[in-house]
């Protein structure tokens, strides 16, 4: 195969032509699973069907219906109702054993595609790496429950993408045994929800979560309130039936405005909450992801874990919410979150000359991000899994006059290393330094490759971290001090 030629696969569907791209061979919008409409709507998803002759997979497939998107993560429209479909990167289709990456995009399990151009597998692939992007249903196509019998559609189409994996990736010179699953904010739930299923055990190896675990899974009450009230809003009985004779746009239109209502709700306490999201339903979610992990599930994967050491700042700095907040925002949202007496005094001595602002940014991402992916960690450690790597990624972005600082997502070009993104420019900035994409994208392809990212495995003890920016610095428990003031948070 030369760098001008079309790449060719036979995958179990049919044959399959690919495209070059900057060196490596790509397919794209391969369907994994039939379109979720008509009579399969708000169902399980069901095996794609077979074509005749050669399928072009030059071009990506169409995208999942989702809300909109913002000038910081724009977003990718393609109509069409083929959208459960899957992207293909391989640095030789004739080769073999090669690891795999398969990868969970975020977005609030509201928006974001397996096309977005920040998710290209081109330089994954350039280190010998094969790497998977997907689609899944969203909103309340993906995540609606009505307790009949039939939840977490997303988290099946996961599942569903993930055993096309084990069915096909090596005709494009992957490892099937070699499968490392990772996920970013709502994809890094995702992964570790999909950790604590019976249905996705033996599907991959390996772990990666970043900005995201368990703490955002929904209880089936909870769950079943969110149904009544999209249903209530629509006007139809909160069926199954009903909401399936919904049109698409008008039922993804209300889901985006029952988010909204959650978001500016008079309660703070619905501020940590999305209206759709997993949903232990004591089936296919038997328990909550961590009381799961903590009783062995995901035995055997190791997992790399991390977050980002500003990661609330994205919601914070862009909408000028950071000069907006003064004390009482600061105590009602730390009271909401669940900080006990004296949360604002430990952080603020730790941070001398910090505005509220800056403060409450400190403890939104602490009890929202970081403490929920210690968690991962320590349910892990007590069920004897020693396998997990823990990081954090500090590295800031020169974007709002440098007050964007390691937001939420800033860590994305550097891990994929595709500085020269042009729709990464808002996040990051026109310069961004490779040195960062050099560290942060190697240690994932270390770990992804060998199943070890070069630091000690973290544990209980030294709650060894390592601090990513131009290089790697481990720290034993970093800002330990706030760590335990959110001893009792789950």
């Amino acid at each position: 195969m030369t760098v001008d030629s079309a790449p060719e696969v036979q995958v179990a569907s049919g044959r399959l032509r690919g495209r070059m791209d900057q060196g490596v061979a790509a397919f794209l919008g391969i369907p994994y699973a039939a379109p979720p409409f008509g009579a399969r709507r708000l169902r399980p998803p069901e095996p794609p069907a077979r074509w005749e002759g050669e399928r072009d997979a030059a071009e990506y497939g169409p995208t999942c219906p989702k809300d909109e998107g913002d000038p910081l993560f724009p977003e990718v429209v393609i109509p069409g109702e083929e959208c459960l479909n899957l992207n293909v990167w391989t640095p030789d289709p004739g080769a073999s054993g090669l690891p795999v990456l398969v990868w969970i995009h975020g977005g609030m399990f509201m928006k974001g595609s397996g096309s977005v151009a920040g998710y290209r597998g081109t330089s994954f692939a350039r280190d010998g790496i094969v790497c998977v992007t997907i689609n899944y249903r969203l909103g309340a196509e993906g995540f609606l429950y009505l307790a009949d019998g039939t939840a977490n559609l997303g988290l099946l189409d996961q599942i569903a993408a993930l055993e096309w994996v084990q069915g096909n990736i090596a005709a494009f010179g992957g490892d099937p045994g070699r499968v490392t699953v990772a996920g970013q904010s709502a994809g890094a739930m995702s992964v570790v929800t999909l950790m604590a299923m019976p249905r996705a055990r033996g599907l991959f190896r390996q772990a990666v979560i970043q900005s995201g675990a368990a703490a955002q899974t929904l209880t089936g009450e909870t769950a079943a309130h969110v149904a009544s009230r999209l249903a209530e809003s629509l006007g139809v009985a909160p069926t199954r039936e009903a909401l399936s004779e919904v049109p698409v746009e008008r039922l993804t239109r209300a889901a985006s405005a029952l988010l909204k209502e959650f978001q500016t709700a008079a309660d703070p306490s619905k501020w940590d909450v999305l209206p759709f999201a997993p949903v232990v339903d004591g089936d296919l979610l038997p328990d909550h992801p961590l009381d799961a992990l903590r009783k062995g599930a995901g035995g055997g994967v190791r997992l790399l874990a991390g977050w980002n050491r500003d990661d609330t700042r994205i919601g914070l700095v862009p909408t000028g919410m950071i000069d907006i907040v003064d004390e009482r925002i600061l105590s009602v949202m730390v009271g909401a979150n669940g900080g006990p007496d004296g949360t604002v005094e430990r952080y603020r001595a730790a941070r001398p000359g910090a505005s509220t602002g800056d403060l409450l940014a400190a403890v939104t991402t602490d009890c929202l991000m970081r403490v929920p992916v210690i968690r991962v960690a320590e349910a892990r450690v007590e069920a004897g899994e020693a396998d997990t790597w823990m990081y954090r990624f500090d590295h800031e972005s020169p974007r709002f006059a440098g007050r964007l600082g390691a937001a939420h997502a800033v860590e994305l070009p550097y891990v994929f290393d595709l500085l020269d993104e042009e729709s990464s420019r808002a996040l990051i900035g026109d310069e961004p330094p490779q040195v960062v994409a050099d560290t942060a994208h190697g240690t994932w392809v270390r770990f992804v490759t060998d199943g070890d990212p070069g630091w000690p495995r973290y544990d209980l003890a030294d709650r060894s971290t390592a601090l990513i920016d131009d290089g790697i610095t481990v720290v034993d428990d970093p800002d330990g001090a706030e760590r335990e003031v959110w001893a009792d948070r789950r």
